[in-house]
C-alpha cells in the first residue's frame, strides 16, 4: 500500500471511528408484510402478523405497515383480552411527524379483520409515531419514535470528515455524448529527415532522445557524385524518437532520424455513426485520461465524412494543448462532447447519490441531523441528476462524502428491511 493509500484508510478510519459514536439510537418502528425492522433481540413485542403490540390495559393494537403488491399503508389489528375484536367497534388514527416538522396523518376504516389507513406511509419511514384509538368504554394513546436511515453529526465531525452540503434546486444540465480514443501527433509534430543527394554519412550529432531545436545539424554527408559535404538539419523542434543511420554508412531513401514534437498532439475520437447527426466543429469536448486523473477542455475542430469500414467508426479530431507534456502519443483517452443543455426545476450534485436499501438516496440535514430521502430520478449528467420526486425544493442536502453518512447509518442499524 502507497503511503498516500495508506494515510488516506487512516483518515478514514479515524473519522469513521468518531462517527460510530455520535449516531442516532437504534430505531424502533413498524413492521408488516415484508416491513420488519433491523433491531437486535427485537425492542419491543411484535404481534401476530410481526407488527408492533401497543398494549393499555386489556386492550392492544398491532400497528403494521403493510405493502404487499400495494403501496405502503398502515394496518391496525385490535384485541382485547388477547383476544382480536371486530375493527368496526375501533376509531384509530395515527400522526407521524417527520425530520423537519412536517405532520402526515391518517384515519382508519375497517376492512375485514382489521383498520386499514386512508394514505400512503411514504419514505422513509422515518418519524415520530403518536397513536390513538377508542371503543366503547376505552381510550387509548401511543407515542414512539421509529427512525430509520437518520443520524445525528455534530458540526465539528461533519467539517473533520469534509461533509459539505448544497441545496436542492434548478440546473442546468449539458446533454453529453460519451466517446473514446487516443492520443495523436499532428502531422506537422513529426519530421523524418533524409538526405538530399545520395553519399556517406561522416557526422551523426543526436541520439535517441535528445531534444533539438528546428533549424539544428543532426547529420553531415558527404555527396558521391560532387564530393560536397551537405548538413541536415531538422524542420522542427522535439525529440528524437529514432535513429536509423549509421556512421560512415552510405545515405540512401531510409530516414536518418524521427523527430517528434510531443507539443503538437490532437485526440482522435471514434465516433458511432448513429452519434454523428448531433456533432458538430465547434462543440465543446473534456478529455479526460483512462485513470481519471488528467483531463483538459477543448473542441471538436475537424469531423470527418469518412466512416472506417473496419472498425464503422467515423474520427473527430480535437486540438489538445500540451505544452507541460502530460499527454503522450498513443495514449487512450476518453471524452465527453458536449451537444446542448437543457433546463430542469429540480436537481441534486450527482456525486451526493447513495445507496440504501434498493433506492437511490441523498441524505437531508436539519440542524445536527441527517436523514435518507429516497428519490426518483430523472436525466444525468456527471455533475448534475435531475430529480423527479422524494426531496423539497430547498431542502438542504449532503453534496459531498455523503459515503460517510451512509458508513454511519449503517453501522447505526438505522435502517429497516423491505
Amino acid at each position: 500500500m502507497t503511503r498516500y493509500k495508506l494515510s488516506s484508510f487512516l483518515l478514514l478510519s479515524s473519522i469513521a471511528f468518531a462517527f460510530a459514536g455520535c449516531s442516532a439510537e437504534t430505531p424502533q418502528g413498524e413492521s408488516g408484510s415484508g416491513h420488519g425492522e433491523i433491531a437486535a433481540g427485537d425492542e419491543y413485542e411484535r404481534g401476530p402478523h410481526r407488527g408492533r403490540m401497543l398494549r393499555e390495559g386489556d386492550f392492544a393494537l398491532e400497528l403494521t405497515i403493510f405493502e404487499d403488491g400495494v403501496d405502503p399503508e398502515f394496518r391496525l389489528y385490535p384485541y382485547l383480552d388477547g383476544q382480536p375484536v371486530d375493527p368496526s367497534r375501533v376509531t384509530a388514527a395515527v400522526e407521524l411527524t417527520r425530520l423537519g416538522g412536517q405532520v402526515d396523518r391518517f384515519a382508519f376504516a375497517p376492512q375485514e379483520d382489521f383498520l386499514r389507513g386512508d394514505g400512503v406511509v411514504t419514505e422513509p419511514h422515518s418519524f415520530d409515531v403518536a397513536v390513538t384509538a377508542s371503543m366503547p368504554g376505552l381510550n387509548a394513546r401511543w407515542q414512539y419514535e421509529s427512525y430509520e436511515g437518520r443520524t445525528t453529526i455534530s458540526p465539528a465531525q461533519a467539517e473533520a470528515g469534509g461533509i459539505a452540503v448544497d441545496r436542492a434546486r434548478p440546473a442546468t444540465l449539458d446533454e453529453t455524448i460519451e466517446v473514446y480514443g487516443e492520443m495523436e501527433l499532428l502531422p506537422e509534430g513529426r519530421a523524418e529527415l533524409r538526405g538530399w543527394l545520395p553519399g556517406r554519412i561522416v557526422a551523426l550529432n543526436a541520439s535517441i532522445g535528445d531534444v533539438v531545436e528546428a533549424g539544428q545539424t543532426l547529420a553531415r554527408i558527404t555527396a558521391t557524385d560532387s564530393l560536397q559535404t551537405y548538413s541536415v538539419t531538422s524542420p522542427i523542434g522535439g525529440v528524437v524518437v529514432e535513429r536509423r543511420a549509421t556512421l560512415n554508412a552510405p545515405a540512401g531513401s531510409e530516414p536518418l532520424y524521427v523527430i517528434a514534437d510531443p507539443s503538437q498532439l490532437h485526440a482522435e475520437l471514434l465516433v458511432y455513426p448513429g452519434d454523428l447527426p448531433d456533432l458538430a466543429p465547434g462543440q465543446p469536448v473534456r478529455v479526460t485520461s483512462t485513470d481519471g486523473r488528467r483531463a483538459v477542455e477543448s473542441e471538436i475542430e475537424f469531423l470527418s465524412p469518412m466512416i472506417d469500414p473496419d472498425s464503422q467508426r467515423a474520427i473527430a479530431h480535437v486540438e489538445i494543448p500540451n505544452q507541460d507534456g502530460q499527454w503522450r502519443p498513443g495514449e487512450r483517452i476518453r471524452a465527453r462532447v458536449e451537444i446542448g443543455e437543457f433546463e430542469v426545476p429540480l436537481a441534486v450534485r450527482t456525486g451526493a447519490l447513495q445507496r440504501f436499501r434498493d433506492f437511490t438516496v441523498v441524505y437531508a440535514r436539519v440542524g445536527d441531523t441527517y436523514e435518507v430521502r429516497m428519490l426518483e430520478l430523472g436525466r444525468q449528467t456527471p455533475e448534475w441528476t435531475e430529480v423527479l420526486g422524494g426531496i423539497e425544493p430547498g431542502a438542504t442536502y449532503v453534496s459531498e462524502n455523503a459515503f460517510l453518512i451512509t458508513a454511519d447509518v449503517l453501522k447505526s442499524g438505522a435502517s429497516h428491511d423491505h
